[in-house]
C-alpha cells in the first residue's frame, strides 16, 4: 500500500489567501500550439506538474526547442522527427501529440502508466485514419507512423466520452492539407468549455475557426508565434474554496481573471447555491475572489447537471457529503473514463468513510451523514486525492493513500494544504 497522509483535521473556519499556479488545461495548449507556429513563441504563467512536464518532454522528443528562462518558457518550433512519447497519465498528452505527430518524418511511439491503457482511444486514432494518418493500435501504446504531412478534410466522431478529442484534432487542424472539418455525431458532448478554450487559443495564434452546432471547420492556415500568458488554474483553485465552504471560514484567490474558458469558473455559482458568500473584488489590474462559507450546519446540497464542469464533481461531491441537505450530480457519465471511474471511485471512499453516496447511470446521489475516519483511496487521481483532503478537514481520522498523487496537476498540494490550516 502506499504511503498514507493524515488529512488535516480543521472544522473550525479556515482563513486563508492562496496563489495558486498556471491552468495544466491552458499551459498544454499553448505548449501544442507553439510547436505547430510559424515562429518562435513564449509562455509565461505556465503551470510545471507532471502533465506539464510530460507534454514537454513529448514535444523535445520530437524536435522543438524547448528553453527556460526564469519565469519565461522559450518556444522553437523545429522539423519533427521520430520519437518515443511517454503520455503518463495525462489525457492531453495522449489525445493531443497524436495529430501533431502525423507530421513528423517517422513513426513516433506512444505509451503510459498502466491506468493510462485502459482509457478511451480509438475515437482520436480512427479520426487520424480518417484524416489520412497510418496508426497502428487501438489504445496505449500505439504508433503514428508520421509522414511530414497529413492530408486531413471531413471527419465524424463521436465525442461523447472526451472532449480532448474534439480539441486534439482541432490544435493540429491547420497543419493539415485540407485542414479539418469535424462533426460530432454523439448525442451529448462533455465539457464544452474546455473546446471553447481551445478556439479561443486558436484565436489568439491568429487561427479561425468555423464553429456550429456539432461542427468545427478549420482551413489551412498559419498558427503564429504568440505570447501567452497563462491564467491561474481555477479547477485547482476549487479544492481551496472548498475548505472556506466545508468549514465556514474564509479564503482567497488572488488574480482570478474577470472573463475566462476555464470551466473552474463555475465554482462561484456552485458555491453560492450552496450557501456561500462570494465576491469578486477588484484589485489594481487584477482580481481576488473571496469565498466565505457559511455557518456550520448550513452548507446545502445541490441540484446540477455537470456536463461541462465534470473536473469539478470529486470538489462537488466531497462538498456535498460535507453538506446538511441531499446533492445529485448528473450528466456526468464520461467521468468512468477519466484517471479512474471517477464515479465508482468516489461513492466507494465515500461510501467507505460511513457516507451514503448512490452511484447513478450518468452521476452520484450523496446523502450527507455523519462520516468517520479510515483510509481514502486515491487510484492514482489526483482530483480524488484533493476530494479526500476536504473531507479530512472536517472528519477526524482521515487519511490519504498516495497524496503525491496530486503533482499531475498541483506539486506541493499537501504543504498547501497544510498552509491553509495553519493560519
Amino acid at each position: 500500500m502506499s504511503e498514507m497522509w493524515p488529512a488535516p483535521f480543521h472544522p473550525s473556519p479556515v482563513t486563508h489567501t492562496r496563489e495558486v499556479p498556471g491552468s495544466k488545461s491552458m499551459t498544454n495548449r499553448a505548449y501544442i500550439l507553439s510547436a505547430l507556429a510559424s515562429g518562435p513563441s513564449t509562455i509565461t504563467g505556465a503551470l510545471r506538474s507532471r502533465d506539464t512536464d510530460l507534454m514537454e518532454a513529448a514535444l523535445q522528443a520530437m524536435g522543438t526547442g524547448i528553453r527556460r528562462d526564469g519565469a519565461t518558457i522559450h518556444v522553437t518550433p523545429g522539423p519533427l522527427r521520430s520519437a518515443e512519447v511517454d503520455c503518463g497519465l495525462a489525457g492531453t498528452v495522449m489525445r493531443f501529440v497524436p495529430p501533431v505527430a502525423a507530421f513528423a518524418e517517422g513513426p513516433v511511439l506512444f505509451d503510459g502508466d498502466a491506468h493510462a491503457r485502459t482509457r478511451p482511444m480509438s475515437t482520436i486514432l480512427e479520426a487520424l485514419r480518417a484524416l489520412g494518418v497510418n496508426v497502428t493500435g487501438e489504445s496505449l501504446p500505439f504508433t503514428v507512423h508520421g509522414t511530414g504531412g497529413a492530408e486531413g478534410g471531413p471527419v465524424d466522431i463521436d465525442a461523447s466520452g472526451s472532449s480532448q478529442f474534439v480539441s486534439g484534432l482541432l490544435l493540429s487542424a491547420p497543419r493539415f492539407e485540407r485542414g479539418v472539418h469535424i462533426r460530432h455525431t454523439g448525442d451529448t458532448l462533455p465539457s464544452m468549455p474546455h473546446i471553447d478554450m481551445t478556439v479561443a487559443m486558436l484565436a489568439d495564434a491568429g487561427v479561425h475557426v468555423e464553429a456550429a452546432e456539432k461542427s468545427w471547420a478549420v482551413q489551412p492556415q498559419e498558427i503564429r508565434g504568440t505570447h501567452w500568458a497563462i491564467e491561474p488554474d481555477l479547477s485547482n483553485a476549487a479544492p481551496f474554496l472548498a475548505a472556506a465552504a466545508v468549514t465556514g471560514g474564509e479564503v482567497r484567490i488572488p488574480h482570478w481573471p474577470e472573463r475566462t474558458t476555464q470551466p473552474g469558473a463555475a465554482m462561484l455559482s456552485i458555491l453560492e447555491c450552496m450557501g456561500c458568500e462570494v465576491e469578486l473584488e477588484a484589485d489594481g489590474a487584477h482580481h481576488t475572489l473571496r469565498v466565505r462559507g457559511p455557518q456550520p450546519g448550513h452548507l446545502l446540497g445541490i441540484h446540477l447537471d455537470m456536463g461541462d464542469i465534470g473536473e469539478l464533481a470529486p470538489t462537488v461531491a466531497a462538498i456535498a457529503a460535507c453538506a446538511t441537505t441531499p446533492s445529485e450530480l448528473t450528466g456526468i457519465a464520461h467521468l468512468r473514463g477519466h484517471e479512474t471511474d471517477r464515479l465508482a471511485a468516489l461513492s466507494a471512499e465515500i461510501n467507505g468513510l460511513g457516507g451514503d453516496c448512490e452511484e447513478l447511470d450518468d452521476g452520484l446521489r450523496i446523502t450527507p451523514t455523519r462520516m468517520r475516519g479510515g483510509v481514502w483511496h486515491t487510484y492514482d487521481d489526483h482530483r480524488m486525492a484533493t476530494a479526500g483532503a476536504i473531507i479530512g478537514l472536517v472528519t477526524r481520522g482521515v487519511d490519504v493513500e498516495n497524496i503525491e498523487t496530486t503533482s499531475k496537476t498541483l506539486p506541493g498540494f499537501a504543504q498547501m494544504w497544510a498552509e491553509v490550516v495553519a493560519q
